[in-house]
């Protein structure tokens, strides 16, 4: 099912176009987002994963960082996020912190980022912070099924980031599942656009490329 808020906001001539992807854990937000970045090009869209503005907790020791509540908003880095996306907002670079899941630390290295006609932020607190609101043109929410979220988080957090099936789902009952009430779906009100994992890849790029006709958007040459 597809909700849309009324009066899409327009963009900036010669500004970027951003673009926010949020949704609960394993709702399909990196696949819509590549997806998406694949249909505009390289030249013309990107992508930007959120979790890089997890803070830094290298001053922690091991079993201090594990403890972490990593589900809450103000684990990310949300002043520097907001910052650096106002900062492609008005045409600069940027140095883009990258994060180290499997050491709960940020690397020593930055991705250096130059503004693009079409930038997608994607990440589960995409739409949980005021200051960014002003700067999204477009913000989709994707929903989906808590028992659909756990086995996802499971095949990814086991393969991808090293952790354990039981450590994933203690974490899942723990702090996923209550953030995921308290902050991520309830931010689905910013929502241009409200969409389920269940939906079609094909359908809701259709969906977003409509919506993106209907504001006045930097064409690419």
């Amino acid at each position: 099912m597809i909700k849309k808020r009324s009066n899409p906001p327009s963009s900036a001539a010669r500004s970027p176009v951003i673009i926010a992807i949020a949704g609960p854990s394993g709702s399909g937000k990196s696949t819509l987002a590549h997806g998406l970045a694949a249909a505009r090009g390289p030249e013309h869209c990107q992508c930007l994963e959120l979790d890089n503005y997890y803070r830094d907790l290298s001053h922690l020791n091991s079993a201090e960082r594990a403890a972490q509540d990593f589900d809450h908003p103000d684990a990310w880095e949300g002043e520097l996020l907001v910052r650096q996306i106002a900062d492609l907002k008005r045409g600069h670079s940027i140095p883009m912190p990258q994060y180290d899941f499997s050491a709960h630390a940020r690397a020593k290295s930055t991705r250096a980022v130059s503004p693009t006609p079409y930038i997608i932020l994607e990440g589960l607190f995409a739409l949980c912070y005021p200051a960014l609101h002003a700067l999204i043109d477009l913000a989709v929410f994707i929903d989906i099924p808590d028992d659909v979220a756990l086995a996802r988080r499971i095949q990814r957090d086991v393969i991808e980031r090293g952790r354990t099936r039981e450590s994933v789902i203690q974490q899942f009952e723990t702090t996923v599942r209550p953030a995921a009430e308290k902050y991520i779906r309830p931010s689905a009100q910013f929502a241009h656009l409200q969409l389920t994992c269940h939906g079609d890849l094909t359908q809701n790029l259709a969906q977003i490329t409509t919506y993106l006709a209907k504001i006045s958007v930097p064409r690419p040459d």
